[in-house]
């Protein structure tokens, strides 16, 4: 009898284990997002001490995100577009996104929040839904994303500008904003000259 108490205890043990390994696993699967992992990160640093900065951080998290988003799309785009006007914007959101991620890692650094490493789920999926895109319809889905991607981008910007608590993330996130309307007013051009064509 004893020796079944003993079996019993054993197996109810094994069976508490995996349990918590498994719930542990599906944790791990849910924060593998890159953005969520830095917005967690930030939360950590300053939820006890400086909940200002926290709701700060995450403006920086939001740009870091649509930076990189931004830079690997212009990329799939001077590969897989056939128009030359879409190539060269492409490449004008390349180079301003990789300048302003660039500067965006330094004010990040200075003011102690942690940005993503990676691309985060939603970029990836709409990476992998543009790069499936057949040639005859990518120019007009990637155009259609970038004004999209630049319309959110702004009114997150223009709150940002407005009502960020470091004046210095308000003069950041204004600096922004026109080189976002100068994309957001270009790919709506292009979305024009796209229907035009067809």
């Amino acid at each position: 009898m004893k020796r079944k108490s003993i079996l019993g205890k054993m197996l109810l043990g094994a069976a508490l284990i995996t349990m918590t390994l498994g719930a542990t696993s599906c944790k791990d699967n849910k924060e593998t997002d890159p953005a969520e992992v830095a917005e967690e990160q930030n939360e950590a640093k300053f939820e006890d001490t400086n909940e200002a900065k926290e709701e700060d951080a995450e403006y920086f998290v939001f740009a870091a995100d649509l930076n990189m988003k931004e830079i690997e799309l212009a990329k799939l785009a001077q590969q897989k577009s056939t128009n030359a006007e879409v190539r060269a914007f492409a490449e004008i959101l390349f180079n301003d996104h990789t300048k302003a991620m660039a500067d965006l890692e330094k004010n990040a650094q200075l003011k102690n929040i942690s940005l993503p490493t990676a691309l985060s789920e939603d970029g990836k999926e709409a990476y992998d839904k543009l790069s499936k895109e057949k040639t005859e319809d990518f120019d007009k889905k990637y155009v259609d994303m970038m004004v999209d991607g630049h319309e959110k981008a702004i009114k997150k910007m223009e709150k940002a500008s407005e009502e960020a608590n470091d004046e210095e993330i308000r003069m950041w996130a204004a600096d922004m904003l026109p080189t976002l309307k100068t994309h957001h007013n270009e790919a709506v051009r292009l979305q024009d000259l796209i229907k035009e064509m067809k």
